[in-house]
């Protein structure tokens, strides 16, 4: 009978903290329920039989890779980066597939892939616990970004991360929160490119003030007691970015008639936002032609 080991990990979004967590800023992230499995089960095919299945169980992606090498004849994007991955796993554990007479990997998304809720950082985190290795160093080594994505992961909690001499903080924390049937997550129909996000904020010249300034707000969400006081800092803090960024917040480009808060999350100009509201005022989104609205409640580990 066939050994079967599964993995997961969940999913992510960075309330607060995005970019300038890359250089040393607190930020807030939470785990999210949706999240990515691996499975690994033997075969005798001699090779690592890789296949990927999106959310609806329909398979997206498909490869035999060599265990030996950790190579593919596949020369799709998406195989290349799967294979360095392997291979960066590989070079950390040298016997990480090495005994092997063959494997079927299936991986399982809970979401969409263009939700952008962690299709990467999900992946690497369950190949590190497989291969037996640190996903920080792996993400490092592979994909690159402040690890954010690892940490929220691997805990089923929020947590406060930050980077300190270039190693990742982890502070797991509890939001008390009683007015959470007022908060509501809205995708704004397109993936934003993390990774080019990145290239173009890192560019840019920071003010350590501003750094400071975003972890203060970061941490003050912790003691928020009304939806008044959370506004206040989700507002403040957007306002900070966009003038960093030079750019635009997304309420003023897409919503500036929204009567309540809206924040970015992430990379600015994809993915999801945070909104603050009614039910009555998902509708306004939904109007617009935003469809996809997650409770808060329904998001979140």
């Amino acid at each position: 009978m066939s050994r079967q080991t599964t993995y997961k990990s969940n999913g992510k979004l960075l309330i607060t903290g995005e970019y300038v967590v890359l250089d040393g800023a607190t930020a807030l992230a939470i785990p999210t329920k949706f999240g990515q499995s691996l499975t690994i089960t033997d075969n005798n095919e001699q090779t690592l039989h890789w296949i990927s299945r999106d959310h609806t169980g329909n398979t997206w992606f498909e490869t035999h890779i060599d265990l030996a090498t950790l190579t593919s004849s596949n020369t799709s994007k998406i195989a290349i980066t799967l294979c360095t991955i392997l291979q960066t796993a590989r070079a950390q554990n040298p016997l990480f597939l090495k005994q092997s007479k063959g494997v079927t990997a299936i991986t399982q998304l809970d979401f969409p892939r263009d939700w952008g809720l962690g299709t990467s950082s999900t992946l690497i985190n369950n190949i590190a616990q497989w291969a037996q290795i640190d996903a920080f160093t792996l993400l490092k080594e592979s994909f690159g970004g402040s690890g954010y994505d690892i940490a929220a992961a691997q805990h089923n909690t929020p947590i406060f991360y930050s980077l300190k001499d270039k190693k990742p903080k982890v502070q797991p924390c509890m939001l008390t929160w009683s007015f959470t049937d007022h908060l509501f997550f809205v995708y704004l129909n397109q993936k934003q490119d993390s990774k080019q996000a990145i290239t173009t904020y890192k560019k840019i010249e920071k003010d350590p003030r501003t750094l400071e300034a975003i972890t203060d707000l970061s941490k003050k969400t912790l003691v928020c007691y009304t939806l008044q006081e959370l506004e206040r800092i989700l507002n403040a803090h957007e306002n900070k970015i966009a003038t960093l960024l030079g750019q635009t917040t997304v309420k003023e480009l897409l919503f500036p008639d929204y009567p309540k808060t809206i924040k970015s999350l992430g990379a600015w100009g994809g993915d999801f936002v945070l909104a603050t509201g009614s039910k009555q005022d998902m509708d306004y989104f939904k109007n617009k032609g935003y469809t996809t609205i997650i409770a808060f409640d329904d998001m979140i580990a």
